[in-house]
């Protein structure tokens, strides 16, 4: 996938773990006669290309230039005409055809005619001056394209060498419609083919692509190049084709069963490459075993690219990633760098299998690919790193990530039917990745593993090389499970949303009886229409007697139920939803809720129980079904808790509290409730790690320290200043873990000085790691006019295009003066922005994070109205959601503020 994230940290602290998927344009600059598309034009319908001529092997041969950012390609596929045609329809956009001819086979060559750019549905037709018999013939053109730079299609890559000399690297990113910037090609996922690539390169540098080099020779006009010939694909979908050139180091290995596997780095990091290679090693073998499938391919790189839009692309063969996403270095990387670079390499090489050698027909079945390989990535994490807990962190990253926004009236179901590229770009969204992933981890409990492998495997094999729709994998897994997998499945992957079950309890005698009843859950409260939507819904039933066991499952597909549960003593109490596994919300009768509270505080619920239910009631008291103050009464019992992930969930619902009561007068109330909570846990960690500590006890440390810097805590203020002038100076340098709290803390409460000295420490990080830790508290600092320095640094040449976001939602999520800030910077600064992102997922990100945190209903309304100037056509649903949460937001403060207000300061009242 295509994933890039946004830690729950300082400026960011209301945004989830972000997953992501790198998009493009929608706008088209066409090179010959070119439409202009600035006045959105309603569009023409979609319509998917002719299947007269399709392509049976592409041989391509590109030469790019580095210097002047162009290239020459020649293209001569392999094509069967079915029906006899005079023209033939192909995916082109940023192209120029400087000559095209077809020979039949056996035949003579016939030259085309003319070729008719239609550049708002990037095609090209070629006309020939008779028909196309049937049969099978070359296609030969020849053309020339830029190397842009728009991190999309054939694009470059800007990186200095070790001696800081600037250069650029040719790199590509296809997925989803973007191969036809490269080459002429039928650009549909179904329409497989196989390759021949060959480079044209400076024999200085590095190419690669998705297959291993079989020939290398001086090129017979220059001998400065040289001509690099790789072996013959598999079928493939050109959206996995690849190739880069540039220069490059690596580290190489063998999986346990024989494929080579080598790490890319920048040059003289060689070394940062390791931990990423030893994960690859690992997790190959491991998904071999799980679908019973072999990897079909001789080599696997993992290389990273430092201009990339997103976190990584599952090419076959040849998997690109963000430098952050793939490189570690021992010292100066962070425990939750590591843990995301195990995620990420674990996601791209489930796609291997899962996207690659089965491919989905069409987008519409995009969630697939991306919920397939965000679930499995943390089974495979989970066998590389017991350690590190991962499925509790999953219930706090991905699962109550798609609960919040699948709440909202402007979410839209798993499966969606798209047809113009601008259509696919905004469905790689917390949707298809995160509900996606909840599903799927919510099926393969209702079916269990043994008969989810077993359904999976058989899908891999009769579907190889080929493509498939979600009903093809529902029918395999129902076949090997013998449940009605794709009613189950159609109510959740066709309709958007999700139910709220509500639950009351009676004894009787021995029994427990349990009244249940579904209905749809609405961000603004449950959903009281007639025609309320019912979900299949497998529910799980466990006891106080055993809380790791579940005593009881059903299946629940009616609006309403009644279960007796046997043998359950009147101090007992009952939960639903054991492991927090079904993707919806729970309402518990007061009585049932206060029976569970007492195991929230003596740790005998399960961490992720107690994660859910308190992330249940948040989201409850933000739908006006609760009060507030319930919850907050919640978050103080959890006063004992030791979990990680408990204490980031937490704090990110802590972080939105805090970021809508920044519109009252009482916001340092709310800071010191929070300073109240975190300071036992915080005392308790200490600033120094301790012996036998492992990944979360660092992970918890960091968000501990950075929730108290941030929030005024005097002790860690001082701390934390003590341990940066230390660092500074190069007395003590400070632990990888412990930066991102420090600098957050140092730069909240700091002046221009600070900040002076974090962008000195900004230009002389050499790993880009160490620069996106930095750009994203930035925004933490207070007074106006250095928040405006930090948003001209936004722009500045000195923050990669793809990390500008990032710097930009860490000033508006930091303070109530950033968030104006920030949203003025985009709308003054939007004719650039919108430039540099159109059409890309990035362009989306940086809409949410900018305005989403506003509380007022004329700032919904100035949101609206802008976007209805300025358009931004793969960002229209992204722009309804925010509108949307800043008028529930506004709402909740209305009917809260002043219950939340009085609650605070009589917590703090000496008793009478």
């Amino acid at each position: 996938t295509l994933r890039s994230y946004t830690r729950c940290y300082g400026g960011f602290e209301n945004f989830r773990t972000i997953k992501f998927r790198v998009i493009h344009s929608s706008t088209v600059f066409a090179i010959a006669t070119r439409q202009n598309t600035d006045t959105m034009p309603e569009r023409r319908p979609f319509v998917r290309l002719p299947t007269d001529v399709y392509p049976v092997n592409y041989g391509l041969c590109l030469k790019p230039d580095l210097i002047d950012f162009t290239f020459e390609g020649k293209l001569e596929a392999i094509v069967e005409v079915n029906l006899a045609t005079n023209q033939i329809v192909m995916n082109c956009a940023d192209i120029d055809i400087i000559t095209a001819s077809f020979v039949p086979e056996g035949g003579e060559e016939i030259n085309a005619t003319g070729f008719n750019y239609q550049n708002e549905d990037e095609k090209v037709t070629l006309s020939f001056p008779s028909a196309l018999q049937k049969g099978s013939g070359t296609l030969k053109i020849d053309f020339v394209g830029e190397l842009n730079d728009k991190m999309k299609g054939f694009y470059r890559s800007k990186y200095a060498t070790p001696a800081g000399e600037i250069r650029y690297a040719a790199v590509t990113q296809f997925e989803a419609t973007d191969a036809r910037r490269a080459f002429p090609c039928w650009d549909e996922p179904a329409i497989k083919a196989t390759f021949d690539i060959s480079l044209i390169v400076p024999k200085d540098r590095v190419a690669l692509s998705n297959m291993n080099v079989i020939d290398r020779k001086p090129h017979p006009e220059d001998d400065s190049l040289l001509e690099v010939k790789f072996a013959t694909t598999p079928i493939m979908s050109t959206y996995l084709v690849a190739f880069v050139i540039g220069e490059y180091d690596f580290v190489e290995g063998q999986s346990s069963d024989g494929v080579t596997v080598r790490v890319y780095t920048p040059t003289g990091k060689a070394e940062q490459g390791k931990f990423a290679l030893e994960v690859a090693v690992k997790t190959l073998p491991f998904y071999n075993d799980y679908f019973n499938v072999p990897y079909p391919l001789p080599k696997i790189d993992l290389i990273a690219i430092a201009d990339f839009a997103a976190g990584a692309m599952e090419n076959w063969g040849l998997v690109t990633y963000r430098e952050t996403a793939l490189l570690i270095d021992p010292k100066n990387s962070c425990s939750s760098s590591r843990q995301w670079v195990a995620l990420v390499v674990g996601h791209e090489l489930a796609h291997q299998w899962f996207g690659n050698l089965v491919t989905m027909e069409w987008w519409t079945h995009l969630w697939l690919n991306e919920g397939f390989a965000s679930w499995i990535e943390y089974l495979c994490v989970d066998h590389c790193f017991p350690d590190y807990d991962i499925w509790t962190q999953f219930v706090s990253a991905d699962y109550t990530r798609a609960l919040d926004l699948d709440a909202l009236d402007n979410s839209h179901p798993i499966e969606v039917n798209v047809g113009h590229p601008s259509e696919v770009d905004e469905i790689f969204d917390a949707i298809s990745y995160s509900k996606g992933a909840s599903v799927i981890r919510m099926l393969h409990n209702y079916i269990g593993d043994e008969d989810f492998r077993k359904g999976m495997h058989s899908y891999l094999l009769k579907f190889q090389h080929k493509n498939a729709a979600t009903e093809d994998l529902w029918d395999c897994l129902e076949q090997a499970s013998g449940k009605p997998i794709a009613l189950v499945m159609s109510s959740w992957t066709k309709q958007m949303g999700f139910p709220i079950i509500v639950v009351d309890q009676e004894q009787q005698g021995d029994d427990r009886i349990l009244k249940i009843s579904q209905k749809k859950f609405c961000a603004s409260g449950p959903h009281n229409g007639e025609d309320c939507p019912k979900w299949m819904v497998p529910i799980s039933i466990c006891t106080g007697e055993d809380p790791g066991c579940t005593k009881l499952k059903v299946l629940l597909d009616s609006p309403e139920t009644t279960i007796t549960i046997n043998n359950v003593s009147p101090d007992q109490w009952v939960k639903i939803n054991p492991g927090t596994v079904g993707f919806y919300r729970i309402q518990y009768s007061s009585a049932m809720l206060e029976s569970l509270l007492p195991g929230i505080r003596d740790l005998t619920l399960l961490p992720v129980d107690r994660l859910g239910l308190q992330n249940d009631l948040f989201s409850l008291s933000r739908a006006g079904m609760i009060s507030t103050v319930e919850v907050l009464k919640l978050m103080e019992a959890f006063v004992n808790e030791p979990n990680y992930t408990v204490w980031s969930d937490l704090s990110c619902n802590l972080g939105v509290l805090s970021s809508l009561l920044s519109h009252t007068d009482f916001h340092e109330e709310i800071q010191e409730f929070i300073r109240d909570l975190f300071t036992p846990i915080g005392l308790k960690l200490g600033w120094e790690c301790k012996q036998g500590e492992g990944h979360l006890d660092a992970l918890l440390r960091g968000l501990v320290l950075g929730k108290l810097g941030k929030a005024g805590h005097k002790p860690t203020l001082e701390e934390a200043r003590r341990r940066f002038k230390d660092h500074v100076e190069g007395k003590q340098i400070l632990s990888a873990d412990l930066r991102s709290p420090v600098y957050l803390t140092v730069l909240k409460h700091g002046d221009s000085a600070t900040l002076d000295t974090m962008l000195k420490l900004h230009k002389q990080a050499d790993m880009q790691e160490e620069k996106n830790r930095i750009e994203r508290v930035l925004g933490a600092i207070s007074a106006p006019d250095l928040i405006q320095k930090v948003l001209t640094f936004a722009l500045s040449e000195d923050v990669r295009p793809q990390d500008t976001v990032s710097v930009i939602g860490g000033v508006a999520g930091s303070s109530k003066h950033g968030r104006k800030a920030a949203w003025k910077f985009v709308k003054d600064n939007w004719e650039e922005l919108h430039n540099r992102y159109q059409g890309g997922f990035l362009i989306s990100r940086l809409i949410k994070l900018s305005v989403d945190g506003f509380a007022i209903d004329k700032m919904a309304a100035e949101v609206k109205s802008f976007f209805e100037s300025h358009h931004a056509p793969a960002a229209e649903r992204t722009v309804q959601q925010c509108c949307e949460n800043i008028l529930l937001n506004a709402a909740w403060l209305k009917r809260d503020a002043d219950d939340i207000h009085q609650y605070l300061l009589k917590r703090k009242a000496p008793p009478v």
